[in-house]
């Protein structure tokens, strides 16, 4: 399959299935008799019900497990700003994975909102039609800001999953490494290449998890980050999350570049910029023994695995799915929504994702750790139920929750309706109603 062009193969496809995602019924429909309960003039007492205490809206509507993922196209995937209508397709594309893997219910939008104000106001506006907000495809530093306003204003989850996404699977792939490589989280010494969305996020929950933030090094376009480098000033006005990055990183206060930074390190995360060769074999040479190298840029990681392997590297993940250790934040996402959905969650809490990590990290070891195999990948389905199980059971202990769930509880209602949401798929095709195109 390595000769497949599936960029030309998607183009091909979206034109002829136009669109990934439809809207469906889930209540039966046999004549008029039926509309009379769904809609008028039956709805109306569902309407009543809800006046009297608008939390019903939760139970009484596909609030529960319908989720907007929502973009202003200023930088995705790899293309840029390339604008709201060009972002659409990854927005379905998201929303596919999220009824698929968590059965999750995900709106794809794409606004228009030049400004951090007039998205966060948007976003705001369509609080009452669902139960969660999956932020994506949001310009640095931006990005940043939105989630922190709209986490705070919200009584919904709020999730920006270039952020949050990718640290928690960061986190998850990183724990099983460690273990494998005989290294402490307190004592390990972690360099983040690229200063964007997913490498500040990184570091943050590194250091929740128990990482000591002296430790680690940050390194953007202009070099090591550090307390006295000569755009500070410049930074905490533009851009105070990197600007807090540098005063609570690099004890050291080494200065320098990428081989700088990668002097006596055990770990390298980048999130950069594709590659090959954003980070160079001798790069690696000058890391400690058996060190630890996540090459996360698509499509192309900045060093590829082999090249890592053969410069000292002793475990190697990188982002895509047609290579070993795929971190990829289809691992979390739709695990985290439907376990928040599930206990209609008011937020996502950094401590929930912790356990969301912790929880991945574990399947991956009861089914046996190899230096290839650190995480689980896309296909074990049963994976999604416990990390989903994971966060509920953690958000209902924090009081975040307004129906408190118990791992059990969450594991078993997590299950079914995954299933549920796969066996549809697979009845859709298997009747023809889905037609399977040919290539």
């Amino acid at each position: 399959m390595g000769s497949v062009d599936y960029g030309e193969l998607a183009v091909k496809y979206s034109r002829l299935y136009r669109g990934k995602i439809g809207v469906h019924p889930k209540v039966p429909v046999r004549g008029l008799q039926d509309f009379a309960v769904w809609y008028t003039p039956g709805v109306a007492r569902v309407c009543e019900e809800i006046v009297k205490d608008g939390e019903e809206s939760f139970s009484l509507t596909n609030r529960w497990n319908t989720v907007a993922v929502i973009t202003n196209g200023t930088r995705v995937l790899g293309l840029g700003g390339i604008g709201p209508e060009a972002a659409l397709p990854v927005m379905e594309g998201k929303a596919l994975i999220f009824k698929y893997l968590g059965g999750v219910d995900a709106v794809p939008l794409a606004v228009r909102a030049d400004t951090p104000e007039r998205f966060i106001e948007i976003a705001k506006a369509l609080e009452p039609s669902f139960g969660g907000l999956n932020l994506e495809d949001i310009e640095s530093p931006h990005c940043f800001y939105i989630l922190e306003r709209l986490m705070a204003e919200l009584s919904i989850p709020v999730w920006h999953d270039d952020q949050l996404g990718t640290a928690a699977s960061t986190l998850a792939a990183l724990i099983n490494a460690l273990k494998l490589t005989g290294r402490s989280p307190r004592s390990c010494r972690v360099t983040l290449l690229g200063a964007g969305a997913a490498n500040i996020a990184s570091y943050k929950l590194l250091e929740r998890y128990g990482f000591d933030p002296g430790n680690m090094i940050l390194v953007d376009r202009s070099g090591i980050l550090h307390a006295e480098r000569e755009d500070m000033d410049s930074l905490m006005l533009r851009n105070r999350w990197k600007y807090e990055a540098a005063i609570r990183t690099n004890r050291a206060k080494a200065r320098g570049g990428l081989r700088e930074a990668l002097a006596g390190a055990d770990v390298l995360i980048a999130a950069s910029v594709p590659g090959p060769g954003v980070v160079k074999p001798e790069d690696i040479g000058v890391m400690e023994r058996d060190p630890i190298v996540f090459a996360l840029a698509n499509p192309v990681p900045e060093i590829w695995p082999w090249e890592a392997k053969a410069a000292g590297a002793a475990i190697v993940a990188t982002g895509r799915s047609d290579l070993p250790n795929q971190v990829n934040n289809s691992l979390i996402f739709p695990s985290v929504f439907r376990g928040a959905l599930d206990c209609s969650a008011r937020q996502i809490s950094y401590e929930a994702m912790i356990r969301a990590a912790e929880e991945l990290a574990l399947c991956a070891e009861e089914k046996g750790l190899l230096e290839d195999y650190i995480i689980p990948t896309m296909e074990e389905w049963q994976v999604y139920p416990r990390v989903a199980a994971a966060v509920a059971e953690r958000l209902s202990q924090q009081g975040l929750a307004r129906k408190k769930l118990s791992y059990q509880e969450e594991v078993a209602e997590a299950s079914e309706i995954i299933e549920r949401s796969r066996r549809t798929l697979s009845a859709l095709i298997e009747s023809g109603i889905i037609q399977v195109a040919a290539p």
